[in-house]
């Protein structure tokens, strides 16, 4: 079979109408676009989402996880499908990109397939994966470890700030979250996955380069410690006699950055958050929270920063004479993309006239988790000024249009090979 890619060129008017219509899915109370998972504007969107790929022929269906999976038939029924997809959802006060343009660009590549008459081999699969982003809960890629069969039992008894348990808040959302547990696919039941995201980062906008090949998925640890103080008066409390869980919390923020600073290239750490009590300046503060995390490709790197962090947190606490205990929210671990798909998605950039360089990524994806079913590789395009999880997160239309060009022949091209695997 052969493909003209010229006739595949993807619609960036429509591309763009549509990024512009799932924007005015957003909490309106807040700056910038917030459409967090299991929020009012988040299941309003979802009811657009399968519209779209109704339109594009895509015939969606919502799993007991919450993934809404569309598929357009190929020619060998019952083979292994091609999939594509990414999220929707976004971190509180984020913006219009990330993720939303992976699940659009794979309706528009599916769109453009069934205009112009191009049928694949294998089924082609577009997924909008339920919760990407982190949230209270502690666990990110919701939708796409329930597809992995990486969604556990103890997942669902996590519970948010208010002591929500994520099972409840599922079923709230009107989804089976035992269901949920036992969706996992088979490996047989997919031939490749491939990711179209906005880069997140600077790289390819300061090299003047259009195509990011992804080389791997940075690896993620969340630290999660509890700080036990002492409460007394503010005002009579003798600064030597003091056991304050708040600096405690603050002095290990500067921990964290500090070995985030000694990170080798694409290591970083991040303090989030901290949460104390009573909250009062004519208090010292007696518990405290801080959320953190580490992120990096080198698995060797993460080991050593979470011996660190403890260690050094916990020297500082003893001396200040403030109790802790640690808890370690994995993630995931790094995970190296595909080197035949990397092959193919520079190939197809290269056939369309359209530089490119290899990257990792230093953000998590839901590519990650379907790695464990298959091959997989991930398409980033460039964002401009590295911005992402903020208002201004940007990406030009013709940016996106090149991305979704390469996604499809990336897509048509693995639709032609065999034995993916032993590749």
């Amino acid at each position: 079979m052969s493909v003209d890619l010229d006739v595949l060129v993807p619609d960036a008017e429509r591309l763009a109408s549509r990024l512009d219509e799932l924007a005015a899915f957003h909490d309106s109370t807040l700056p910038g676009w917030s459409r967090e998972v299991f929020s009012e504007p988040y299941r309003a969107s979802r009811d657009w989402i399968r519209k779209q790929m109704a339109d594009a022929g895509l015939a969606p269906v919502t799993d007991a996880a919450g993934n809404i999976v569309g598929r357009l038939p190929g020619r060998r029924h019952g083979a292994p499908a091609l999939v594509t997809g990414s999220h929707t959802d976004t971190v509180r006060q984020g913006g219009r990109y990330d993720g939303i343009v992976g699940v659009l660009t794979g309706i528009e590549v599916a769109q453009r397939l069934r205009e112009t008459g191009t049928r694949l081999e294998h089924d082609l699969v577009v997924i909008d994966f339920l919760g990407e982003e982190a949230n209270e809960f502690g666990i990110s890629c919701m939708g796409s470890r329930a597809v992995a069969g990486v969604l556990r039992p103890e997942h669902l008894d996590r519970v948010d700030s208010t002591g929500l348990r994520l099972g409840d808040a599922m079923a709230a959302f009107g989804l089976d979250p035992q269901g949920a547990l036992r969706q996992a696919w088979s490996p047989v039941d997919m031939h490749a996955y491939v990711e179209l995201h906005v880069e997140q980062g600077p790289l390819l906008e300061r090299s003047g380069t259009g195509i990011g090949v992804v080389t791997a998925i940075a690896g993620i640890d969340r630290l999660l410690v509890h700080f036990a103080g002492r409460s007394g008066h503010a005002g009579t409390t003798p600064m030597t006699d003091r056991h304050d869980a708040l600096v405690s919390a603050a002095a290990a923020v500067l921990t964290v950055e500090r070995v985030g600073c000694g990170a080798p290239v694409h290591g970083v750490a991040t303090p989030g958050c901290i949460e104390s009590t009573p909250q009062s300046m004519g208090v010292i503060t007696n518990q405290a929270r801080l959320w953190s995390e580490i992120r990096s490709v080198d698995a060797s790197w993460l080991h050593g920063a979470r011996k660190q962090i403890v260690h050094e947190i916990t020297e500082e606490t003893r001396n200040r004479g403030v109790e802790i205990n640690v808890e370690w929210l994995t993630d995931q671990a790094p995970v190296p993309t595909t080197g035949l798909v990397q092959d193919v998605v520079a190939e197809s950039a290269d056939g369309l006239g359209l530089s490119w360089q290899a990257v990792p990524s230093g953000a998590g994806h839901d590519a990650a988790h379907l790695a464990r079913l298959g091959p997989m590789g991930m398409i980033f395009v460039p964002s401009e000024g590295g911005r992402s999880h903020c208002p201004e997160e940007f990406t030009a239309t013709s940016h996106i249009a090149q991305g979704a060009h390469v996604l499809a022949s990336t897509l048509i091209t693995l639709d032609r090979r065999e034995g993916l695997r032993s590749a």
